[in-house]
């Protein structure tokens, strides 16, 4: 009998087949295989490695959830006894499966090519990128009211940073933020990057000019916090720029951007943590991450307070009044952690 990692392997040496099976409704681009989501609709958001050490696995940018192809068949049937997805794959797997296409037109087999890891190539691609400072990412970070962003080790400047659009797999360059994505004990695991445009009119004009590369789970971009350290009192939040616009008139407390609800639900907390400001995020999956890190947080002993903006997100409040925003966060406070990370 497989276990359900020699099924899982399995079934990722077939991706394609198994897309095509389970998620008849999207398309091959490239090394992916594009689709809606888990519920076989017609899109992009969804896409699964086909090739390479990440073959099987899958990530969907709308909702945030990934996993490997026995998750697929679990989400796509509408499974929950793993009794009954290791059937289905079992089912699946022996099935007579079609010759790949280059086989039917009587072309030469190559091998995949070989993809470094990706915490790999997030480390690589970090140790490429440049200072902040001076740079057109500085600049538009700037224009949104985050005037000491070049402070933080965390975020650096790549002037030619290659963006894959899923759907074609065209590849094109454009300046990029780059974030680093670390662990409790500061080792890069993955990046964030936002693609700009070249003349400086902010994001770049493609469909997804944000996107994450590397291991998110339990990590997160981390701004003035102390590796070896501890932590009594932080703030965790989603989004990339809303996080640094709390950092800019709060820069002594310890952030942390999860960069997605799911992520931000998992984000590992540190030892002698006792207070949690969480920054809030309007939409349905922002308040679901918020319950789920409220309630992992409570478990843990920690006392958990939501910070909410005014506006849509706290990069809106900075940019329409940073004095406005310091007194919203003052009532928001503890007033010992009013006394001590805000200006008097």
């Amino acid at each position: 009998m497989l276990s359900a990692s020699e099924l899982a392997n399995r079934l990722a040496r077939d991706a394609e087949a198994v897309c095509r099976h389970y998620l008849s409704a999207g398309r091959r681009a490239g090394n992916y295989w594009i689709v809606g989501d888990t519920a076989n609709s017609k899109g992009k958001s969804l896409y699964v490695h086909l090739t390479g050490p990440r073959a099987g696995r899958w990530a969907d940018g709308a909702t945030a959830e990934y996993g490997d192809l026995l998750d697929l068949v679990r989400e796509t049937c509408g499974l929950v006894d793993f009794r009954d997805v290791a059937d289905e794959a079992r089912r699946f797997l022996s099935l007579p499966q079609p010759a790949p296409a280059a086989s039917r037109r009587g072309d030469a087999r190559t091998d995949p090519p070989v993809e470094r890891p990706a915490d790999e190539r997030a480390q690589r691609l970090f140790r490429m990128s440049q200072p902040l400072a001076g740079t057109m990412a500085d600049s538009y970070l700037r224009q949104r009211g985050i005037l000491r962003a070049s402070q933080h080790p965390a975020l650096r400047y790549h002037p030619s940073c290659y963006y894959r659009d899923l759907a074609t797999g065209r590849t094109r360059s454009f300046p990029a933020l780059i974030a680093a994505v670390t662990d409790p004990g500061g080792t890069i695991t993955g990046v964030h990057r936002t693609w700009l445009d070249p003349g400086g009119g902010g994001k770049a004009q493609v469909e997804d000019p944000r996107r994450a590369l590397g291991g998110l789970l339990g990590n997160a971009v981390r701004f003035a916090f102390p590796v070896h350290n501890p932590v009594s009192v932080m703030a965790a939040g989603e989004g990339l720029e809303s996080i640094l616009s709390l950092s800019h008139v709060m820069p002594g407390m310890p952030m942390v951007s999860a960069l997605t609800a799911n992520h931000l639900a998992a984000f590992e907390l540190p030892p002698g943590c006792v207070r949690l400001y969480i920054a809030a995020d309007a939409d349905a999956a922002g308040r679901n991450g918020i319950e789920r890190l409220s309630r992992r947080a409570q478990a843990r002993g920690i006392l958990p307070l939501v910070l909410a903006p005014e506006l849509g997100d706290f990069n809106d409040d900075l940019r329409l009044d940073p004095s406005r925003l310091i007194a919203s966060l003052r009532a928001q406070l503890a007033p010992e952690d009013a006394t001590v990370f805000l200006p008097s």
